[in-house]
């Protein structure tokens, strides 16, 4: 196991793709479930905070230490294994999500919660409970976890297969590997119905599993993964087209998320059932002109839908496609069609490439990141669409909006150039923020809460939830060691 404690060295450590900055004794390099047991013995005993690093890509600095050490899982990158029989696989924490996702297509296999950043570590994505553009369709991370390793606070391990720790009402009992026996009483809270990944997923009866998908490295270290599979689809229609007006686009969207529920309700595969709906607003495709001359001059908005579909029934889909395309005025001969792999290839590099140049701008102004990532019900997404759009405009600042619309989840980034803009666009993030909660949304569908959202956490849930929560973690890390800040701040413990 390597130790690094010199600045030059743990530098990358101490900050993340929100600009987030933190400061650190050491960083710990450990290579296998009994290293890391090791460090956090040593370290509970002691008292020392530790925070998990995965690759860097959060945007909200749970990976970001302050104080303490950290341990990385950078060296825990093995795919243990791939079953394709009974589509599984099992993996490190420390795998690239790309490289996963290229072992799996070699099978033909799928593993659906696919974020928009390749480049992070599996074991983010479930700290995290991450999702991407296919969510729509398959659901978050959370869905797809059958089996986890994870080492305690105190050093213990616990394996948890999914099914196998059911509470009891609002109980919940445990066993480590050793033969320890944790009691954990959860806290009973009201979470949103809509796409989230706010806090620690609590309900009566629950599996004891998804307790720790989501908890941002505060209730464990989790070295290994057991994930299940679908079969890689036939073929998928892909596309980005481009509307003249932005209504038109919402409206595309709002009407193919209707029709992908009732295909779904009812089981009707001669139906539209988009794997993902994607909104760019027209500051977005501005934003991405100069590296994509193709975007129409008239673009008020583009949409990026995908449909699963076979040899057999892919025109058949095209067509539907089509017809919606007519009936809300998109521009489908300057519409981005993907026929090969390589095209559909491309449309992902579009869609990943805004969030990276944005995050160049905000490395370029040495700013934090402002990027909302709130989510409401349905019904209400409209209303906080244009109350976003109506508050950052007035503020004057540059901004861009995006997201994963077909989820009512909406990305608004705001662009500032100063401190002074810095601070005039937080207090749209704010009112974005208190919005959302008011609709009975969320202010995080997929990135968590890290150390950048706990106060708007604390305004989403109040105090004597946050306090709930807190007991909750202090059962599990008695001493409160690990990842310190992320959730809720340290001074509410």
């Amino acid at each position: 196991m390597v130790i690094k404690n010199r600045i030059d060295e743990i530098q990358n450590f101490l900050s993340d793709a929100s600009n987030y900055k933190g400061f650190c004794e050491a960083v710990y390099f450990p290579e296998n479930t009994s290293d890391v047991s090791q460090i956090l013995k040593e370290a509970n005993a002691k008292r020392i905070f530790v925070t998990i690093a995965g690759n860097g890509t959060g945007l909200t600095g749970a990976r970001v230490p302050e104080g303490g050490i950290v341990i990385s899982t950078d060296k825990l990158k093995k795919i243990i294994r791939i079953n394709r029989e009974k589509m599984y696989a099992v993996s490190e924490p420390g795998v690239l999500l790309s490289d996963l996702l290229s072992a799996l297509k070699e099978k033909n296999l799928l593993y659906p919660p696919d974020p928009t950043e390749n480049n992070c570590y599996l074991g983010g994505t479930v700290a995290t409970n991450a999702s991407g553009e296919k969510t729509f369709k398959y659901g978050p991370t959370r869905n797809y976890i059958l089996e986890l390793e994870i080492v305690l606070a105190d050093g213990e391990i616990l394996n948890i297969k999914r099914g196998e720790y059911l509470a009891v009402d609002y109980e919940l009992h445990l066993k480590t590997d050793s033969g320890k026996e944790i009691n954990i009483h959860l806290p009973s809270y009201k979470m949103p119905k809509a796409k989230n990944s706010a806090g620690y997923f609590v309900k009566p009866g629950m599996d004891a599993i998804d307790l720790f998908i989501g908890s941002e490295g505060t209730l464990g270290v989790i070295t290994k993964i057991k994930i299940g599979l679908l079969p890689n689809p036939e073929k998928i229609i892909s596309c980005v087209v481009f509307f003249e007006s932005e209504e038109n686009a919402l409206d595309f969207i709002q009407k193919g998320r209707e029709i992908s529920y009732t295909s779904r309700a009812y089981n009707n595969i001669q139906a539209i059932d988009a794997l993902s709906l994607e909104y760019f607003d027209e500051k977005t495709l501005d934003f991405m002109r100069d590296d994509y001359k193709q975007i129409p001059d008239n673009a008020k908005a583009g949409v990026w839908f995908e449909q699963e579909v076979s040899k057999i029934n892919e025109e058949f889909f095209l067509d539907q496609w089509l017809t919606l395309i007519e009936e809300f005025n998109g521009n489908e001969d300057r519409a981005w069609f993907a026929f090969t792999e390589s095209d559909k290839e491309r449309l992902q590099i579009f869609r990943h490439a805004i969030p990276q140049k944005i995050n160049e701008w905000i490395a370029k102004y040495n700013l934090r990141k402002l990027g909302t990532d709130v989510a409401v019900p349905d019904i209400k997404f409209r209303e906080l669409y244009n109350f976003s759009k109506k508050a950052v405009q007035q503020s004057g600042i540059i901004y861009l909006i995006y997201g994963h619309f077909g989820n009512s989840h909406m990305h608004l980034n705001i662009l500032p150039r100063s401190e002074e803009e810095y601070l005039r666009g937080k207090i749209v993030y704010d009112s974005i923020c208190k919005r959302a909660v008011e609709l009975g949304g969320t202010i995080s569908a997929e990135h968590g809460i890290g150390k950048l959202k706990t106060d708007y956490f604390l305004k989403m849930y109040g105090i004597e939830i946050i306090k709930k929560m807190a007991e909750l973690k202090n059962t599990l890390d008695p001493n409160m060691i690990l990842g310190p800040g992320n959730i809720f701040k340290t001074d509410i413990i």
